[in-house]
């Protein structure tokens, strides 16, 4: 009770991690909207199933306490995290890898530290904003390849523009977003958004 309260008063102290715990609550809505015979289904994501997706974003999350809470460097870390991370219970092992990510970087003084990333040391707080940006554009793929809603909060929305904008054509030769595409005329901001992703609303 004592860490709840905690964590409401970080969210309330901080807008960053008051959008991350809000894209994590959102996808976490969307996996527990899976049915059983939707894990095999496509998603906007070339090559990727319901079930492909749902554990590329949970062993994105399992990722966070090791690098933020104690520093570890990538190769320490090593193939943990790879593989099938979801197991016989792909929603309580979402859930297990969303409440450590928001933990650890709801731990004091965790966005200050400096993480080890895969192309350099950057801020925690930096990390923590990608990382809110990817889950709000993965809940709307899962939302499609579910059929679920797909109009994202518009906070959410706003801060993944924010944050994805300056580094937006650099995601393409990453080689795990496709190239843009242009977004029709009086396009919202959601769906400039997308289209910037190689995404088709």
């Amino acid at each position: 009770m004592a860490e709840k309260a905690m964590a409401e008063k970080a969210r309330a102290e901080n807008p960053l991690l008051a959008r991350h715990s809000e894209a994590l609550d959102l996808f976490t809505e969307r996996v527990r909207a899976v049915r059983s015979d939707q894990w095999d289904a496509p998603t906007p994501c070339t090559e990727w199933t319901v079930h492909d997706l749902v554990n590329h974003v949970t062993a994105e999350q399992l990722w966070v306490s090791p690098l933020v809470v104690y520093g570890a460097a990538i190769e320490a870390v090593g193939d943990t995290f790879d593989g099938d991370m979801l197991g016989h219970e792909p929603v309580a092992s979402w859930e297990h890898a969303a409440d450590a990510s928001r933990r650890a970087f709801h731990t004091h003084a965790a966005l200050d530290r400096i993480v080890h990333l895969s192309y350099g040391d950057t801020r925690a707080s930096n990390y923590c904003s990608q990382m809110t940006a990817d889950l709000v554009v993965h809940a709307w793929d899962l939302s499609r390849a579910i059929g679920a809603d797909e109009r994202l909060p518009v906070e959410l929305v706003n801060f993944a523009v924010r944050e994805i904008t300056p580094y937006a054509a650099e995601l393409e030769k990453s080689g795990l977003f496709a190239a843009p595409v242009e977004a029709p005329a009086g396009a919202d901001v959601q769906t400039k958004l997308l289209c910037l992703l190689g995404r088709r609303p």
